[in-house]
């Protein structure tokens, strides 16, 4: 059989490390975490709402498959072959599934049938011998809105990269059942995620875009909290380049400056910036 359901691998010996971002940084260091026999457990964002993610979100109302499948895949030890059908996506002429990868419609089905993504990940997870976890910052698709300096306020990850402003401030929400902003209910982590912060040797933010992929976890003010309050040592790897619409003209100090003023603390250990040149 290509895929069938595993016993849960053994907990490597290596020491705790927990990893908490998004986007196509995150699953490079894991890949790489893997093969050092770190004990892996990633925390990925749930506000991403562009492309088949996005789609597949507002469609069945569950969190954001993508990075979540790119996250299992770097900790999974499947064949090339099996990995490549399970990130493979449909072409535009295929019209309905036009740009979904396949992973992203695995994800959803499981969700509906075990009635949450926490179990749907779990059963993905033995399916794919994934050496490790990965978890959603929550249970729940969130918004991500952001304030920019002018005072213009912008509701959404995929809108927000349009913008050519400075940002002042993001913060994350629930929906209610008619798509908007829930601002009677707070958003909150799984306890799983919690207890892998709280319990990890090592807590690293990033790598990844500092207001849509590492800010909307730190939002979540569990989440916060945890990482403020971890025995843990805190990593941050800033990004080796700015990002265009959303960092731009940033000092690496920059980075750091803004993940302390949005949890209110300094929190940060230790800061890993590349000192090389950086090809063109």
């Amino acid at each position: 059989m290509m895929f069938e359901v595993t016993p849960n691998p053994p907990r490597k010996k290596g020491p705790k490390i927990t990893v908490i971002g998004g986007g196509t940084g995150l699953p490079v260091l894991l890949r790489n975490l893997r093969k050092r026999d770190a004990d892996v457990t990633a925390i990925v964002t749930v506000a991403d709402d562009g492309g088949s993610s996005g789609i597949i979100r507002d469609y069945m109302n569950v969190v954001p498959p993508g990075d979540i499948r790119n996250c299992m895949i770097a900790l999974s030890p499947m064949n090339a072959l099996q990995k490549e059908i399970f990130q493979y996506r449909f072409n535009s002429d295929d019209q309905f599934f036009a740009g979904h990868a396949i992973g992203n419609l695995i994800i959803a089905a499981l969700t509906e049938m075990r009635g949450n993504i926490f179990d749907a990940i779990r059963l993905l997870s033995r399916m794919m011998a994934v050496e490790g976890h990965v978890y959603p910052a929550a249970e729940e698709p969130l918004l991500l809105r952001a304030e920019f300096q002018d005072g213009t306020i912008v509701d959404g990850e995929a809108e927000l990269v349009k913008y050519r402003k400075k940002i002042k401030r993001v913060s994350v929400h629930c929906y209610d059942e008619n798509r908007k902003p829930d601002e009677s209910r707070t958003p909150m982590a799984a306890r799983e995620v919690i207890n892998a912060i709280m319990e990890a040797d090592m807590v690293v933010l990033g790598p990844g875009s500092l207001y849509t992929s590492i800010l909307p976890n730190l939002m979540i003010s569990d989440i916060g909290q945890a990482v403020c309050e971890t025995k843990a040592e805190v990593v941050y790897i800033c990004n080796i380049m700015t990002q265009r619409g959303e960092t731009e003209h940033f000092t690496d100090a920059d980075h750091v400056r803004v993940l302390h003023d949005h949890l209110g603390t300094q929190f940060i250990d230790t800061v890993l910036v590349n000192t090389e040149a950086v090809p063109e």
